[in-house]
């Protein structure tokens, strides 16, 4: 069983969707004790990093989430889901993260090689994977150079250990990390055709 976590911030009816169409039994929910009870959890997310945070600490999730990557079970950030997983976000001020990752969430105005490129970043992108380390578990079925979509105007950085998948928009942008049993995609594999779908389903197998 995948449990979503339901905290008001996420788009959540493309995920659910997605998950269904491969047959995987997920269920939404804001309570602790289900998320503490998953199988794997994954965390979704769409807005501001503040926002998100908020509402996590509102719902009393943030202990739950905490425990749930302390104990090991498979953990999927994605998009403003994945940036919450860091240590801090300078969206509207400097917010604290859930700190699970190492490093921080920055404008991509200040980040962007071509300052005439549109922010948000929105639209289709090729993955690339760092070269000197193992292909991550997450992409066991998706060939480097797959195409995913991304809807986003801040970004990961100091975070080069964490780093699996990077996509080129005037500089190298964090595409997906992972650290041990804790994952992010800032890109939405929900949104992502066959590829996403293929995310979906090695996150399920892990």
């Amino acid at each position: 069983m995948i449990n979503i976590v339901d905290y008001g911030v996420g788009n959540i009816f493309s995920l659910k969707s997605s998950l269904d169409y491969l047959g995987i039994k997920a269920e939404l929910t804001g309570d602790p004790e289900k998320i503490l009870a998953s199988e794997k959890v994954i965390l979704p997310g769409v807005g501001s990093f503040g926002d998100a945070m908020e509402m996590l600490k509102r719902r009393d999730l943030i202990p739950a989430i905490l425990q749930v990557a302390k104990k090991g079970t498979p953990l999927l950030g994605i998009c403003l889901g994945m940036q919450i997983l860091f240590q801090r976000g300078f969206e509207y001020g400097e917010r604290e993260g859930l700190g699970l990752i190492s490093g921080s969430v920055e404008d991509m105005n200040k980040l962007l090689k071509d300052k005439e490129l549109p922010l948000p970043q929105m639209g289709w992108n090729a993955i690339s994977f760092p070269k000197d380390r193992e292909k991550s578990p997450l992409f066991k079925y998706t060939p480097e150079g797959s195409y995913v979509y991304f809807v986003h105007s801040y970004s990961a950085v100091n975070c080069e250990d964490s780093i699996i998948a990077t996509c080129d928009y005037s500089y190298p942008v964090t595409a997906a990390v992972a650290k041990d049993n804790i994952f992010g995609t800032q890109f939405h594999p929900e949104k992502s055709g066959e590829v996403g779908l293929n995310i979906l389903k090695a996150f399920h197998e892990l």
